[in-house]
């Protein structure tokens, strides 16, 4: 009981973190307007490096379920947020569990890098971005064609190379994420072993 009780105040505490820090996002200049980096992914990946995969599951859920009321998506970008994340920090921590050593941690940070990015190209690809087309243009009353115009156009203001959706995966999606987890990774190779006491206490 005190373990779960332990592990629980702890999930607590990392969600409330990751989730203030999640809303401290900024724009890439070389990436689409609507894409923006937080580092609320370091916290989840220091959780489930200290506390294994299902609480790095937890944290990215709790996050996204506060941020939902703040947004104006309609849980689009969230529940995204939430399986792209997921595929970051489920592999990462799951290697990293089996023996925790450096040389897992890198192995893990590298296979949930890849895995986060292929993931999120596909599901930006398949989910996200047709369902951001299809509630612009409920919201404003245009065509799916306008609607998706709409975020191309996004892309274009810092890409003249993004001219439709294929382009605007290639190459506004893959660079923010491939962005994203190396930095990510980096900060969470740093720190790790700074902040682990403080996690296994």
């Amino acid at each position: 009981m005190k373990i779960k009780t332990k592990f629980i105040a702890k999930v607590g505490v990392l969600s409330a973190l990751a989730t203030a820090i999640m809303f401290l996002e900024t724009p890439l200049p070389f990436t689409p307007t609507f894409l923006k980096l937080d580092l609320s992914e370091l916290i989840v990946l220091l959780g489930g490096f200290a506390l294994g995969p299902l609480a790095g599951i937890l944290i990215e859920l709790i996050k996204n379920l506060v941020h939902v009321a703040f947004t104006i998506t309609g849980g689009v970008g969230e529940f995204a947020n939430f399986v792209v994340g997921c595929a970051f920090v489920v592999p990462a921590a799951i290697i990293y569990k089996k023996n925790k050593s450096v040389k897992n941690a890198v192995m893990g940070l590298i296979v949930g890098s890849l895995t986060m990015v292929i993931v999120a190209t596909f599901v930006n690809y398949y989910v996200m971005i047709p369902l951001y087309v299809k509630i612009f243009a409920e919201q404003f009353n245009i065509t799916p064609e306008q609607s998706l115009q709409g975020v191309v156009a996004e892309g274009t203001k810092n890409n003249s190379g993004i001219v439709d959706l294929k382009t605007l995966i290639l190459f506004g999606i893959v660079p923010f994420n491939l962005f994203k987890v190396i930095v990510i990774s980096i900060l969470t190779f740093v720190s790790y072993k700074k902040v682990s006491p403080v996690l296994h206490k």
